[in-house]
């Protein structure tokens, strides 16, 4: 059955904002598709990622989390090739203390995390984290044209795109026409906006829910 797609922007650690915009999700309806960067700078990067997990099993086959740059960075920072001072520098020190006594959670998330995919697509959407750009190897995790880095304008892939990535200036989405991309990460970590962008199986938009960012999810300056 060709599902609707109920795609979310990147959440950063703000799990009241995601968990009040997934109350708009219809799981039998929808396959949900959420662009990456579940941690970093908000205040509950692990249970942001703890939700995505339960609701991986709890609706099997009915979502898919991608993996964003923060969590890439975040696995080289536990991984063999750790520390990461730059991550560390960009959202990560927070995510270290979120996470601190509990040493159980961090493997079983970072086991987890090690599966997320680059991309999910069909014939005629393709969602990635920050998107297709005229580079050699998008796929290659350290390209900084590629899929986990691009920043700038994207290449027109047949398909339309849905990207995260890169906040958007107004808090909400916006569309770039001529390379037919939806960019959906509107600030929820800057105290804007998380989105819910509704499309059908074949790219048309639907609908658009966006949730103001909790106050509980942020660090107020």
């Amino acid at each position: 059955m060709n599902h609707n797609l109920f795609l979310v922007g990147d959440v950063h650690g703000c799990y009241h904002t995601f968990r009040e915009l997934l109350g708009h999700w219809r799981p039998d309806e929808e396959l949900l598709v959420q662009t990456g960067d579940l941690v970093d700078r908000g205040r509950f990067g692990p249970e942001c990622v703890q939700l995505a997990m339960e609701l991986e099993q709890q609706y099997p086959g009915r979502t898919v989390f991608l993996l964003g740059n923060h969590e890439y960075e975040m696995q080289k920072h536990f991984g063999p090739r750790g520390p990461n001072p730059a991550w560390l520098g960009w959202g990560g020190r927070a995510t270290v203390q979120q996470y601190q006594g509990r040493a159980d959670m961090l493997q079983h998330h970072l086991a987890w995390l090690a599966h997320r995919p680059f991309t999910w697509e069909n014939n005629y959407v393709l969602v990635s984290h920050a998107g297709f750009a005229d580079t050699d190897a998008p796929l290659d995790a350290e390209n900084m044209d590629g899929v986990l880095w691009r920043r700038g304008p994207l290449q027109n892939m047949g398909r339309r795109q849905v990207v995260g990535h890169t906040p958007t200036p107004e808090g909400t989405p916006t569309f770039d026409a001529a390379a037919n991309v939806l960019n959906i990460d509107t600030g929820a970590c800057f105290g804007q906006n998380l989105t819910g962008m509704r499309l059908s199986f074949t790219g048309e938009l639907l609908g658009q829910i966006l949730i103001p960012t909790s106050l509980l999810d942020i660090v107020l300056a």
